[in-house]
């Protein structure tokens, strides 16, 4: 399995009858996130529809690999999908140590974070979130060159982009 299409088609039925947060079709978000790796190649783009596969349906990495799919691809999907009993601080830190998982998650939290999808949060868990995904910024945008950082959330969540001038300006540049 090497054409974006299957792996598009296999995201799809992995997360068929999935919504997200907002009630919205989960494959919008994966497909959203995966955009934003276009950049990056193709490799990257199929890590972005698979990010969750692991974490969300009863995919595994073995399946993954078994089905013909790249290493990098599944290795990437692995370092983002959440474990039992790891804080999300600490999966954040663990996701840096690969530079595409990093990218990734980038684009991830970009999606996530996207003034659109949490508008229609309630409050308090929109609160909650945009603390948590700006937290995850921190440690995400410094393990990234900042010339990749504005390609994905160029085309992800645009909103950021002032966030990451402001980094700019201050100084937290990688």
């Amino acid at each position: 399995m090497n054409s974006l299409s299957e792996v598009d088609a296999l995201a799809a039925e992995a997360h068929a009858g999935q919504v997200d947060k907002i009630g919205v079709p989960y494959i919008e978000h994966v497909r959203a996130v995966a955009a934003g790796l276009a950049p990056f190649g193709d490799e990257l783009i199929m890590a972005g529809l698979l990010h969750d596969v692991i974490e969300d349906t009863d995919w595994t990495a073995d399946r993954l690999r078994g089905e013909g799919l790249p290493d990098r691809v599944v290795s990437a999907v692995e370092a983002v999908t959440n474990q039992k009993g790891v804080p999300y601080e600490e999966k954040i830190r663990r996701i840096v140590a690969s530079s595409d998982a990093t990218l990734v998650k980038i684009s991830d939290n970009a999606h996530n974070s996207h003034p659109n999808r949490a508008a229609q949060l309630p409050e308090e868990k929109r609160a909650r979130l945009a603390a948590k995904y700006r937290l995850a910024r921190d440690v995400l945008w410094a393990a990234a060159d900042d010339r990749d950082i504005e390609a994905i959330i160029t085309i992800v969540n645009p909103s950021l982009l002032d966030e990451l001038q402001e980094r700019r300006h201050t100084g937290e540049t990688s």
